[in-house]
């Protein structure tokens, strides 16, 4: 018996104008899962997870969360039913402290309906838990960085910030941005692992990448979009070798690397 979807995204469109950014894209995501969503530069991966996050408003086409259509519903709606993301370009509270980041979060109604954060914590005190998330994402609990202000925290720090805002939620789902873009190899090193944490822990992750080698080690299912549409879907292995997403690549900064995996 086939598992149901936990997010099911049907024929997704999204026209700008007379451009076609997203062209009836269709695929099921299974709890458990770490989808990988690749394509060349302006293919759609970013205005498909605004469409299903609800930052962007699809042209047709619907969206089901666990059974439920959210195809209209605002991005903080969805995000409060436990669907959230990370940006490409990160969004923190530069005038605020790295731990008041996730105190802001935490007096959300879903992280007040959940009772808390996995780690124990009390939404009583608001702070310990928000450093408690920042220590399971990799920042060092003794150090001064949690006490920083975001505005001075270097690039590897505000991805794992990013992140730790959606746990701070209690997600099922964190679509994940571009999380590796902009990391030193030791950097990438360091988040990989932390990535298969949160998907022992039980979430289910969407990563829209680049860095398709350090992809390709967590993810076991890869979409490839190129031009708005779906091309192929399977695991990492087939998808590179597949005739068509090698044209797709062929010619882009990617495809030495793409060509490792065919």
């Amino acid at each position: 018996m086939t598992e149901p979807s936990m997010l099911h995204v049907e024929e997704a469109t999204k026209a700008f104008g007379g451009i076609l950014a997203l062209n009836r894209v269709s695929f099921d995501l299974r709890q458990g899962d770490i989808l990988g969503i690749i394509g060349p530069n302006g293919s759609g991966k970013t205005t498909l997870v605004n469409c299903i996050t609800g930052f962007v408003k699809m042209t047709s086409g619907h969206i089901f969360f666990k059974g439920h259509d959210i195809t209209s519903k605002p991005a903080h709606k969805i995000a409060d039913m436990g669907v959230t993301r990370t940006f490409q370009i990160m969004r923190p509270y530069y005038s605020l402290p790295a731990y008041k980041n996730l105190v802001i979060p935490l007096f959300s109604p879903r992280a007040k309906r959940t009772g808390g954060w996995r780690g124990g914590g009390k939404l009583g005190d608001r702070n310990t838990v928000g450093i408690d998330i920042l220590e399971e994402i990799g920042f060092e609990r003794d150090s001064f960085v949690p006490y920083k202000m975001a505005s001075t925290l270097p690039t590897g720090y505000l991805k794992r910030l990013e992140l730790a805002r959606c746990l701070a939620l209690r997600p099922e789902i964190i679509i994940c941005d571009e999380v590796f873009s902009g990391l030193s190899m030791s950097e990438i090193a360091s988040m990989v692992p932390l990535i298969e944490r949160l998907q022992m822990d039980g979430i289910t992750l969407i990563m829209i990448e680049h860095r398709l080698r350090e992809l390709f080690r967590v993810a076991n299912r890869v979409m490839v979009l190129n031009f708005g549409q779906k091309l192929v879907e399977g695991t990492p292995q087939e998808v590179m070798a597949d005739e068509k997403v090698k044209e797709a690549y062929f010619g882009s900064e990617e495809v030495e690397e793409v060509m490792t995996y065919a």
